[in-house]
C-alpha cells in the first residue's frame, strides 16, 4: 500500500542501521580487498572463510564465490575496489529476490490478522509493542492479543505495551487456551471495527513438537471466523544467535508457513550474514529489523541499506 511504502523510504534514510555489522564483516572484506591493485581466482581463497565466519553458511557463500568467479574467469574485476562492488551486487541481489514490504490491506468485514511466532528471548512481545504503535501512527486502529499463555509474565508484559501506547489488549488468565484467546480477540477486533489485530503465541523451541501442533491449532481456529487468515505469519528471530535462526526458521516454516520475517539484535552482532542464508535457503520476505530496545526502535527492511551499511568504508583500514 501507498502508505506504508511512503514510510518505509522515510525510515531507511537514516546511515548507518548497522554500524557493528559494518565493522565486522565490512571491515574484513575491506581490510582483504581495499588497495588490491591486481585480483586472480586465488582471491576466492581469502573471502570464502570470511563469508562463512560471518554466518552467511557455506551453501549461499558457495554461490556468491561461483558468481565471483565467473567475473573473475571473464576478467571483468580489475582490482580489490571491483571485486568489492560486485561481491556487493551479488549480496544485494540475493536479498532482493524475494523481497516484499508487508502489504496490510484492511475491510470493514474483518481486521488485517498478524500472528506472532518465535522462541522466548528473540524479541517477539516487544516486536508487537513496538510494530502495534507504529501501525497506531498511520492512522490504523489496533489490537493485542495476549496469546502467549504459558510464560507468567508475557501477558503483564503485553499489558504494558498496549498502555504504553493507549492500544487495547484481549487477556485471559495464565494458562488459558491459547487458540481460545486469539479467537475472542478476533472476534472483539471485528465488533470494535479494529483494522490491525496483532496476536501473541507462547514462546517454543523450534524442536518442540507438541508446541509446534498449538500453533496449527492456533492458525485452524483463527480460520473458523477467516478462511484468509492469520494474514501475515510473523516470526521473530534474533540474528546473533547466528546459524540456529536458520534452523529455527526452516522448523517455523515447515510448520505453519512463516510468510515474513523480523529480525532482532541486529545491532548487537559483528556478523548478519544470516540474513542472506535464510534469504538464499527459504525465500521468505525480511519485513521488519529491531534496532534498538525503544517504542520507535522498529524500522521495515531494506536490502538495499542493509549492505550498504555492510560495505561502509569509513572505518576500514586497508593496511595495504
Amino acid at each position: 500500500m501507498k502508505w506504508f511504502k511512503r514510510n518505509q523510504e522515510e525510515d531507511t534514510s537514516k546511515k548507518p542501521l548497522f554500524k557493528r555489522i559494518q565493522q565486522g564483516l565490512g571491515k574484513t572484506l575491506g581490510r582483504v580487498l581495499l588497495g588490491k591493485k591486481t585480483v586472480d581466482a586465488s582471491l576466492i581463497e581469502e573471502l570464502e572463510p570470511i563469508l562463512i565466519s560471518a554466518d552467511i553458511g557455506i551453501p549461499t557463500t558457495s554461490k556468491l564465490m561461483g558468481q565471483l568467479s565467473e567475473r573473475l574467469s571473464r576478467k571483468e574485476l580489475g582490482d580489490g575496489e571491483a571485486v568489492l562492488q560486485a561481491l556487493k551486487q551479488d549480496m544485494q541481489a540475493l536479498l532482493l529476490q524475494n523481497q516484499a514490504p508487508l502489504d496490510i490491506e484492511t475491510t470493514p468485514q474483518s481486521p488485517f490478522v498478524l500472528l506472532m511466532v518465535g522462541i522466548n528471548g528473540a524479541g517477539k512481545t516487544t516486536t508487537m509493542g513496538k510494530l502495534a504503535k507504529r501501525y497506531q501512527s498511520m492512522g490504523k486502529k489496533v489490537m493485542l492479543a495476549a496469546g502467549d499463555t504459558f510464560r507468567a509474565a508475557a501477558v503483564e508484559q503485553l499489558k504494558a505495551w498496549g498502555e504504553r501506547s493507549d492500544i487495547p489488549v484481549i487477556a485471559q488468565q495464565t494458562g488459558a487456551d491459547s487458540a481460545s484467546v486469539i479467537f475472542d480477540a478476533f472476534q472483539a477486533a471485528k465488533a470494535r471495527g479494529v483494522d490491525i489485530l496483532i496476536a501473541d503465541t507462547a514462546g517454543r523451541l523450534h524442536t518442540q513438537g507438541n508446541l509446534m501442533e498449538e500453533l496449527k491449532k492456533v492458525k485452524r481456529v483463527i480460520q473458523k471466523l477467516d478462511a484468509d487468515a492469520p494474514h501475515e505469519v510473523m516470526l521473530v528471530l534474533d540474528a546473533s544467535i547466528g546459524q540456529n535462526a536458520l534452523n529455527q526458521a526452516r522448523q517455523f516454516h515447515d510448520a505453519v508457513n512463516v510468510t515474513g520475517i523480523t529480525m532482532t539484535k541486529l545491532d548487537g552482532t559483528a556478523k548478519g550474514g544470516i540474513l542472506f542464508a535464510i534469504a538464499d535457503e527459504l525465500g521468505i520476505p525480511f519485513r521488519y529489523i529491531g534496532t534498538g530496545e525503544g517504542i520507535d526502535d522498529v524500522t521495515p527492511f531494506s536490502p538495499e541499506q542493509f549492505v550498504e551499511d555492510i560495505f561502509l568504508h569509513d572505518t576500514v583500514q586497508t593496511g595495504e
